[in-house]
């Protein structure tokens, strides 16, 4: 057995994982492919069978698909385990039972196993220069996949709710064999890997429709539709597209959730969840279909009950009140439109912006959804997890909103949120945080501890 000191918190696990290569801070110099996790899901045991799996991928929406049916699941009495990304304040957030974290206990046995399987996995020579699977360690992420699936096993759960990190065909998750597939809307994203087309990202997300396993599909542009109905042909899986299985209407949104009438096989259902925006309707329809293909005998009575208690941070989560902070994770310009046309919906026009995005990101769409909606903005930077550049954000918004408009450059997040709060309570102005999931990490932190910024919450400063 291997001599290794064992882990004694789960904050240590996170650490040690984080030392090898991670693609979400941009590093390199490992390559996209599944021969690596294969071969150490067979060391470890295969833990990806140990459950029915619900796997999601998409441009927009797999989060929010991912919690509405892992919360559906475990209303309806099922132990869910649910893989999501990324974290807003904890490692854990990725890895989870029904959205609540595993107890410690079972985070350190799983880390031991998955620590044993790897060093006999080098002591095998899986990743010698001769091996078969290419001579390279594992990615941050091919390991923390593997962990999910030991957490799920340890917890002997009944069921895995799995969202992809990056594509599908290549992705590490795309190991299951999953009793129904979920593709969300796609859009133009990560070019550099999926391609530069709608069609070539519709052939890597599609890559997680497996043989004779059903597709569940949120509606698509023409180019991207038809690459999903030729591959559900080529691979005999059955197609519920959005539109045609089933149909949404009568959406209202509140500053609290979402009210939709889904009609489904005849019937219409009024159904309420906790997220806000009229994308949540289309993502909450998504999640149903999901699980009653996995699992067909849920009624509706505990789909609708279940609905109600799904919960995602950093999807339109008001993070205060007065003056209302709002944080929203988009990062791309379709979403940074549903998030404005939600956030406007509620609060009005000519609110505050805090912005900030990450390098490789469509920040000039971005900034051309959201310009108008807004009478200050302030652009910052999202952390340090991914490389970013807000002074060149800084002039990109100044280029396009004219000198005229009120934009500010605070570097520091923390600076801008206590700025933003000042203008919020003078002016009696909401405030959209949007750009990036780190940014929305990055404010909900700084919400969360400062005594200055704590002071200026309470009006003190």
């Amino acid at each position: 057995m291997p001599n290794h000191k064992a882990f004694t918190r789960s904050e240590e696990v996170f650490a040690w994982l984080s030392g090898f290569i991670n693609f979400e801070r941009g590093q390199s110099g490992k390559s996209f492919r599944l021969d690596r996790m294969r071969a150490l899901a067979e060391e470890a045991g295969h833990p990806e069978t140990c459950a029915p799996v619900i796997h999601i991928a998409g441009s927009k929406g797999k989060g929010s698909v991912t919690a509405m049916a892992s919360s559906i699941l475990e209303e309806a009495g099922y132990k869910t385990a649910r893989y999501t990304s990324p974290h807003l304040l904890d490692y854990r957030e990725r890895v989870t039972l029904g959205g609540d974290f595993f107890p410690e206990d079972l985070y350190l046995a799983a880390a031991g196993e998955l620590r044993d399987i790897l060093a006999k996995a080098r002591k095998h020579g899986f990743f010698d220069s001769g091996s078969s699977i290419g001579g390279e360690e594992p990615t941050f992420f091919e390991l923390l996949t593997l962990y999910f699936f030991l957490c799920a096993r340890c917890s002997e759960c009944d069921a895995m709710v799995v969202e992809t990190g990056l594509g599908g065909r290549l992705d590490a998750t795309n190991i299951v064999n999953p009793s129904v597939s979920v593709i969300s809307s796609i859009e133009l994203e990560h070019t550099e890997f999926l391609g530069s087309t709608l069609a070539s990202i519709a052939g890597e997300k599609g890559g997680i429709i497996k043989e004779g396993r059903p597709l569940v599909l949120a509606p698509q542009d023409e180019e991207a539709l038809a690459v999903f109905r030729r591959l559900c042909r080529e691979k005999k899986s059955p197609l519920a597209y959005l539109p045609e299985a089933a149909r949404i209407g009568d959406i209202s949104i509140s500053r609290t959730g979402t009210c939709f009438t889904l009609n489904l096989d005849g019937s219409p259902y009024r159904l309420e969840l906790p997220l806000v925006g009229r994308i949540q309707a289309q993502n909450a329809a998504l999640a149903i279909l999901a699980v009653r293909e996995a699992f067909p005998g849920i009624s509706m009575d505990i789909i609708a009950r279940g609905l109600t208690q799904a919960a995602l941070s950093g999807r339109f989560e008001r993070v205060h009140n007065d003056p209302p902070l709002v944080i929203d994770g988009a990062h791309t310009p379709q979403s940074a439109r549903l998030a404005v046309e939600s956030f406007t919906g509620l609060y009005g026009s000519g609110g505050i912006l805090l912005f900030g995005s990450v390098e490789g990101k469509n920040a000039a769409g971005m900034a051309e959804a959201l310009l108008p909606f807004f009478s200050r903005i302030i652009i910052t930077t999202p952390g340090d997890f991914k490389a970013s550049k807000p002074d060149e954000l800084f002039k990109l918004f100044r280029e396009l909103a004219g000198q005229d408009r009120d934009i500010t450059l605070i570097t520091s997040t923390g600076e801008a949120v206590i700025r933003a709060l000042a203008l919020g309570r003078e002016q009696k102005l909401p405030i959209l945080g949007t750009g990036s999931f780190y940014l929305a990490a990055e404010i909900k932190k700084a919400m969360s501890c400062g005594s200055r910024l704590a002071a200026m919450a309470e009006g003190k400063n």
